[in-house]
C-alpha cells in the first residue's frame, strides 16, 4: 500500500481544565476547546494533514470533538492519564520526530484561536525562506510591552503579512522536521530540567529569595527560545540592567544561560518569525494579540458553537 504524504503533521495536545483567565467560556473548558478546535480546522483550509491528538485525562466528548471536524483516517488518538504539560510536550516532540508523513510539523495547544485559511500562508513562508527556521502563528502582546523584547527587529514581507523576527514564543509553533531534529536536545530540557533547590527555604528567607530567586524556577519555553535565537544573549550591559530594573527579564536570560549555555556558546543561531497581523492568539485575557477587536470576533465565533 502506498504511504500517504501529508502537507503537514500536527501534534495537538488537549487538557480538560482551564489554567488561565480566558476571554470567553471562563468556566467551560469543553466549549473553549471546541471554539479553538473549530477555528484551527478553518485555518487549515484545504491542507491535507495528519493529527496526533494527545488527550490528557479528557472525558470522551473531547475525542468525539475531533471526529466531528476531521476524518478518522487523518487522526491518531492517544489517551493519556493526566501526565501534565511538560510530559505531553515531550510526547509531541517524539511523535513529530518519529513520523515520516511530512517534513513540516506543528506543535498545537488547545487554547489558541485561529483566523480562517491562514496555515497555507504560514507553511509557504517557512518553505520559501531558507533563513526561517521556526514560525509562531501568534503575534504576542509581550513583543510590544515587555523590556525582554527590546531589540531591533528584522522584517520580511510575504503574502498579506509582515513577518517579524522575534526572540521567543510559546509552545505553539511551526517548523521542519530537520530543524526540530537538530534542536531536540534543547527542547527536551523543557520536559526534564528541574529545580535542584528547596524552594520553600528560599521563599521563607527574604534575603535568600532576593539573591537567588532565579534559581527557584525550572526551565521554561522562554528560556529555550532565548537560547535558540540568541537575541540579546551576549549583551552583558543589557543583562546587568535587567538584573537591576527588571528581574523577570533577567530571570529568563539567567535560566537560558544556566540550562542551555552550550547551545548559546556553541550551537547554531536559529531564526523565529511571527506574523503581523496575527494568525492566532493565545486565549489568555491579558495576552491577546494587539490591534484586533477580539470581543466582536469571539462573540460571533461563540454563537456558532452554542
Amino acid at each position: 500500500m502506498k504511504k500517504i504524504i501529508y502537507d503537514l503533521v500536527v501534534a495537538y495536545r488537549i487538557y480538560p481544565k482551564i489554567s488561565k483567565s480566558t476571554p470567553v467560556f471562563q468556566n467551560n473548558k469543553f466549549k473553549l476547546a471546541h471554539l479553538c478546535l473549530k477555528s484551527f480546522k478553518e485555518s487549515l483550509g484545504s491542507l491535507n494533514i495528519k493529527i496526533y491528538v494527545l488527550l490528557d485525562n479528557c472525558p470522551p466528548e473531547y475525542e468525539e470533538l475531533f471526529y466531528r471536524y476531521f476524518k478518522k483516517e487523518n487522526l491518531e488518538i492517544i489517551r493519556l492519564n493526566g501526565i501534565g504539560n511538560q510530559r505531553t510536550f515531550k510526547l509531541q516532540l517524539d511523535l513529530l520526530l518519529k513520523q515520516n508523513y511530512s517534513e513540516i510539523v506543528y506543535f498545537a495547544e488547545d487554547d489558541y484561536f485561529y483566523f480562517p485559511n491562514q496555515f497555507e500562508i504560514m507553511l509557504n513562508f517557512l518553505k520559501k525562506n531558507i533563513d526561517v527556521d521556526f514560525v509562531t502563528p501568534y503575534d504576542h502582546l509581550d513583543y510590544y510591552v515587555l523590556p525582554l523584547h527590546d531589540y531591533k527587529s528584522i522584517f520580511k514581507n510575504y503574502s498579506t503579512k509582515q513577518w517579524k523576527k522575534v526572540s521567543s514564543t510559546t509552545c505553539t509553533f511551526l517548523t521542519s522536521k530537520t530543524a526540530l531534529n537538530k534542536t531536540k536536545k534543547v527542547f527536551k530540557k523543557y520536559s526534564y530540567v528541574k529545580n535542584f533547590f528547596d524552594s520553600e527555604i528560599f521563599k521563607q528567607n527574604r534575603i535568600l529569595n532576593c539573591i537567588f530567586s532565579e534559581f527557584m524556577i525550572s526551565a521554561s519555553d522562554t528560556d529555550i527560545w532565548l537560547s535558540l535565537t540568541k537575541i540579546n544573549a551576549f549583551k552583558l550591559l543589557k543583562l546587568i540592567r535587567y538584573r537591576i530594573q527588571n528581574r523577570e527579564a533577567f530571570g529568563f536570560y539567567f535560566r537560558a544561560w544556566r540550562f542551555h549555555w552550550n547551545q548559546i556558546l556553541f550551537g547554531k543561531k536559529w531564526n523565529l518569525y511571527c506574523p503581523k497581523p496575527t494568525i492566532a492568539t493565545h486565549m489568555e485575557s491579558i495576552c491577546l494579540s494587539p490591534n484586533i477587536n477580539w470581543e466582536e470576533i469571539f462573540k460571533k465565533a461563540s454563537l456558532e458553537i452554542e
